[in-house]
């Protein structure tokens, strides 16, 4: 089950935290992988740490002509077609709305909504010609819930919910699926750092009494990758420990 020998995959934000566990469990499953991310030293280590035939494609998301490159070069790379893209790389820019400042919510629209959209936009078109694909996007569960301090991020991941709904409408008929996989409260080496009390606050929220981690985001995405989840498409699976059940 899940098996993904001779299917191939994007995935960007892939030399950390949720992306690299991502691609390692797709990778795992058989998938060969196009990994991408802004550090190309980074990127080139993990590409060498999961072994096998990948490929690293440098990209810089809030360059929309790269990320515009970004889909044929990994079609090329692939050998030719590309089965699954997963939508990972994000950024945050913190800050009350009185604060925030114009280029804080443009750089997280930019990367986080108008990056994914036209890496879609992107990869339609072989997926359309193989009448064959999976989209999967990273979104969060703040894209539902909303949080202070967030109001561009909330808005960015609502969007990216919102427009996959539309894209999987549009492209069914070529039997590509288009979904969403939202974490909650997931364990980095970010909140490795946070005291012990801070943990304890964040834990209490959450009714499974942890946080996730990047392993159960990525078995949620290998599922959608997956030819078992065909029916499955403008879902979101909420990966949170119960913290919002939506």
């Amino acid at each position: 089950m899940f098996n993904l020998s001779g299917m191939t995959a994007l995935v960007t934000g892939a030399s950390g935290g949720i992306g690299s566990a991502v691609a390692q469990a797709l990778a795992a499953q058989g998938a060969r992988l196009a990994v991408s991310g802004s550090n190309a030293d980074k990127l080139n280590a993990f590409r060498d740490a999961l072994g096998g035939d990948h490929v690293a494609l440098p990209c810089n998301l809030s360059d929309g002509a790269a990320v515009d490159a970004l889909i044929p070069a990994a079609v090329d790379a692939l050998g030719g077609h590309l089965d699954i893209l997963v939508n990972n790389a994000g950024v945050t820019r913190d800050g009350l709305i009185m604060r925030m400042k114009d280029e804080d919510w443009a750089d997280v629209m930019r990367i986080n909504l108008e990056a994914n959209f036209r890496l879609c936009r992107a990869a339609a078109k072989p997926m359309m010609k193989a009448r064959f694909g999976r989209i999967i996007s990273i979104t969060s569960v703040v894209g539902a819930t909303g949080n202070p301090g967030q109001a561009n991020y909330a808005a960015s991941k609502g969007g990216v919910t919102a427009m996959s709904k539309a894209l999987a409408q549009e492209l069914a008929s070529r039997n590509i699926t288009v979904n969403c996989v939202a974490p909650g409260f997931i364990a980095t080496a970010m909140t490795d750092d946070l005291p012990d009390a801070q943990k304890e606050a964040l834990n209490a929220r959450i009714p499974l009494g942890r946080m996730g981690s990047g392993e159960d985001v990525a078995a949620a995405v290998a599922y959608l990758a997956s030819r078992e989840a065909a029916y499955v498409t403008g879902q979101t699976i909420h990966v949170n420990g119960g913290m919002a059940m939506l």
